[in-house]
This record gives C-alpha cells, structure tokens and sequence, in this order.
C-alpha cells in the first residue's frame, strides 16, 4: 500500500485468508490492515470513526477505500466496542461478507496515563470496557468460526507483565495486564483446536494519535506505526507451538524474520525512540 514503507522481510502470502482490525481507522490498526491487505488478506476495518475529524484524522471507509484502491477486499464496520452487540455485528458482517476468520487483532484501546488519585471511575470503567472486556468478547465470538474451520490466530496488542510500566497508570496497565493474561490463558485452551494465541507490544513509543494528543514526547522518540504492522506478519508466519501463548515484543518477532536494524522504523533518521519496556517510565507531558 502506498502509505507503507517496504516491508523489511518477504512477506507471508495471505491469499483466501481473512482477518478483523479493531481501531483501525488510523494509527497502528490502519498500518496493520494496510499490511494485511497487501499480503493478500482480506479485512474488516473495524472502528467507531466514519469521519475524519481534525484531532481525530481518518475514519473506518478511508481505510477501506485505501485498501480497495490497491486492490484488496475490505469491509468498513462502524464498532463502538463498549456495546456487546455492536462486536457481535462486527463478526457477523465478517462472516457474511467472507465467510469466514482466521485473524482477529485486538488492537484497538483506550488509554488514560494517570495515578490513581486522578482516575474518574469513569475512565477505570472505559479503560476495561474496551482494553480487557472488548477482546475477550471478541475472541469468544470469533472462536466458534475459528475452531470449526480448523484453526486461526488471535492478537491482543497488549504489553508484557511488566510491573515496572505501572506506576502512574495504574487502571490502564490493569485493563492491558488483563488483556495479556487472556492471551496465555486461552492460548492454552484452543491450541488443541489449531488457534494460536498471543500479545504483541511496541518495544519503543509508536507514532499514533495516542502518543501525539497525549505529549508522548516526540517524532524524534518515536517509531512508525510500521514496526508493528510488519510484526504481525511476521507473527503469522511463525508456526503456532512457537508463536502462542507468550507476550511478544515487536523486536522479537521481527528478528526471526532476520530482522536485525530498525533504524528504517524510527520516524527521524538517527532518532533515539524511548522505550516502553525495560523499566523505562513513559513521557506524558
């Protein structure tokens, strides 16, 4: 796609095969649909955003029609994953557009980098709402389809147990904590079945309107969205007793693909992206 920058690896051939992208109507999700797209996946877009807005850009059908111009099959689901049945909607639309699912990536979340004394119940319940309760529904609901064509792959884009990532955002890292403790466990309740399971995180910040509206320092720190995009396939490409039931981060994944340099991910030539592993505390103002 011609938004993307070339994928560093050869990529999987994706052919016949069909996959959901929550919160892909701009950022990390629409990279990842993109990248799908251009391996031969077909792909249901999935987002609240039918309109482009201007601290908002992008919206579920400019990422349709971005992928239909090269090409590709797509359906736009408008999908507000707070409400139950918008998420049914979303995989029924799926299954009958393309009649079947053999990826679900729960990409889309809901970020609020704040301690405990300044978290509005409010925002603990929106954090969980679509951080932890949104895929867990959507993985059960994609599972019927999955085990009965004998096999698929779900992706929660959530971090690692890294207890040092929590002071400070203490709800959210609950609700993405809870997002990854899904992964392993139902990683081992569907291998039998031929499902693979997993987490995926960004090892540094990642250029979105996340780290942008929220002053996640800047381009200099940043990596494209394209470092996570090329992660899930490369995530695809590994066979299923190797990729399920572990929280990978992007570096790990990409370098079984060979990938060893990603300076062609940072968003400026010779930037240092900050890292969100390793104990490193996020920049928020």
């Amino acid at each position: 796609m011609s938004q993307l920058q070339d994928c560093l690896f050869p990529l999987p051939d994706l052919s016949g095969k069909v996959a959901i992208v929550t919160g892909a109507s701009r950022g990390i999700g629409k990279a990842i649909a993109l990248r799908l797209a251009e391996a031969g996946c077909a792909v249901t877009i999935a987002a609240k955003s039918e309109r482009s807005r201007e601290l908002l850009p992008g919206s579920i059908h400019d990422t349709v029609e971005q992928i239909e111009a090269a090409g590709g099959r797509a359906l736009a689901v408008r999908t507000d994953l707070r409400k139950e049945d918008d998420v049914k909607q979303m995989v029924a639309a799926t299954l009958e557009k393309f009649g079947r699912i053999d990826l679900l990536v729960n990409n889309a979340g809901a970020l609020w980098v704040q301690p405990v004394r300044q978290t509005p119940l409010k925002r603990f319940d929106l954090v969980h709402q679509v951080n932890a309760r949104a895929p867990f529904l959507a993985a059960q609901l994609c599972l019927e389809a999955m085990v009965e064509q004998g096999g698929g792959h779900i992706l929660n884009i959530s971090p690692p147990l890294e207890v040092a990532m929590m002071k400070g955002k203490v709800g959210y890292c609950m609700s993405k904590f809870g997002q990854t403790l899904m992964s392993f466990g139902l990683a081992d309740e569907v291998k039998a079945d031929g499902v693979c399971v997993a987490s995926l995180w960004p090892a540094t910040i990642v250029e979105s309107q996340a780290s942008i509206n929220h002053k996640m320092g800047g381009p200099e720190m940043w990596r494209k969205p394209e470092v996570v995009a090329d992660a899930v396939l490369a995530w695809m490409a590994m066979p299923l007793e190797v990729g399920t039931g572990k929280a990978w981060l992007d570096e790990e994944v990409l370098s079984s693909q060979g990938v060893t340099d990603f300076e062609p991910y940072n968003c400026v030539e010779g930037g240092q992206p900050f890292r969100i592993v390793g104990g490193a505390k996020w920049v928020t103002n």
